[in-house]
């Protein structure tokens, strides 16, 4: 298999990190691609139309994108514990710390888009104040309601994806006045997983 990846994508990292911590990672190649909405990338637009990393192409050529149906897939494969629990409160609570690690980084990707990378005459600062208040609410949820610990479960890899990326663009930040979630954090990002797919440009 062939992993089309980006060595700045919380996406793309989330796909390795499950595929390092279920076993999975010597059995696809993964190469970096430069893509952005101005920049269109031939060979991952080959296998995505919607032009966006990370995208799988399994041995018998189907490619499957995005990261959340890879990661659902490749966790199908590796005859270990589940990390996307099959079924009952865990599954939910997987699958919803996920969604909320999804909203962060677009949040996220939001706030970057209207402060750093649109041109000055353009950019819209009611709307990066209103994706920092869901940043905010989203941080303040994870220190109070998530499950963080635990057995491994996707959510946790999503979050820690996302948060990284979030200190790795510099983007308003989560560890004032959340302790619990900066340790965490800080825990699972010493995770041989986490240290073996560090951010990039």
């Amino acid at each position: 298999m062939k992993l089309l990846s980006q060595t700045h994508s919380p996406f793309a990292r989330q796909v390795l990190v499950l595929a390092l911590e279920s076993g999975l990672a010597d059995r696809f190649e993964a190469a970096h691609h430069e893509t952005s909405p101005t920049l269109r990338n031939e060979a991952v637009f080959a296998v995505n139309p919607l032009g966006k990393v990370p995208a799988l192409v399994l041995d018998d050529g189907t490619a499957l994108f995005d990261h959340a149906v890879i990661c659902d897939y490749l966790d199908g494969v590796h005859g270990g514990t589940r990390l996307i629990p099959a079924d009952g409160r865990e599954r939910l609570a997987a699958l919803r710390l996920q969604a909320l690690a999804h909203g962060i980084t677009d949040a996220g990707s939001w706030v970057r888009q209207e402060t750093q990378r649109r041109p000055a005459q353009f950019r819209y600062a009611a709307m990066a104040e209103g994706q920092t208040q869901k940043l905010v609410a989203a941080y303040d949820f994870a220190e109070r309601d998530a499950a963080l610990e635990g057995a491994l479960t996707i959510g946790q890899i999503a979050l820690a994806c996302a948060l990284s990326w979030i200190e790795f663009r510099r983007l308003p930040g989560f560890r004032d006045g959340r302790p619990r979630l900066a340790a965490w954090y800080d825990r699972f990002s010493q995770r041989p997983s986490m240290l073996a797919t560090p951010m990039s440009e």
